[in-house]
């Protein structure tokens, strides 16, 4: 933890967690921010992650044959090479066991907090600090802010007119309804 001075005791921070770094997200840009802070001999950082666990967009995306579209010896970090992937365009699954691994093997998962969506960050000009404030309405506090949500991190829906009237079954493929049988069945996409 970082120490505090008078002004922040006066503004009332002292009440609520601080770290010197806060990193969103705990995709591949979280996980590697955190790797590289630790090499770096930094040990206060807190990673935020609105999951359940770590691996991002490699979490949240499970539809039916998800891969990536870059080749995975590409698609992985320089410090942690996997000379074993399965194919050369890796299916989900086994890329977020590779950062659920990273994430293990270099010491994370003391700094993640799972299961706490940031929802509001707010620079405190007088304290210097990040305000940040979860879904729960719990604060802390940050010197130092690393966005690492990812661009696919929300479902974006499209602006269909009717859409809300469609009877049907209607998912986003972040949010895949695996029990929907989708045999002998129209499907848009």
């Amino acid at each position: 933890m970082v120490k505090r001075d008078a002004a922040n005791s006066a503004i009332g921070f002292n009440d609520i967690p601080h770290h010197k770094i806060a990193v969103v997200g705990s995709g591949f840009s979280g996980i590697g921010m955190g790797v590289k802070l630790k090499q770096a001999g930094e040990t206060d950082f807190v990673i935020f992650e609105k999951e359940a666990g770590v691996g991002g967009t490699w979490r949240v995306n499970h539809y039916p044959g998800c891969a990536c579209d870059v080749q995975s010896h590409l698609y992985s970090f320089s410090f942690e090479q996997n000379p074993n992937w399965s194919r050369a365009f890796s299916p989900q699954k086994e890329i977020e066991q590779y950062l659920v691994h990273c994430t293990e093997k270099y010491g994370l998962s003391p700094h993640i907090v799972l299961n706490k969506e940031i929802v509001e960050l707010r620079w405190q000009e007088k304290a210097g600090y990040w305000l940040i404030t979860d879904s729960e309405g719990a604060q802390s506090t940050a010197a130092i802010l690393v966005l690492a949500t990812g661009g696919l991190s929300r479902p974006a829906y499209p602006d269909i007119p009717g859409l809300n009237k469609f009877s049907g079954s209607l998912f986003h493929s972040q949010q895949w309804n695996h029990d929907v049988d989708l045999r002998d069945k129209r499907v848009a996409v």
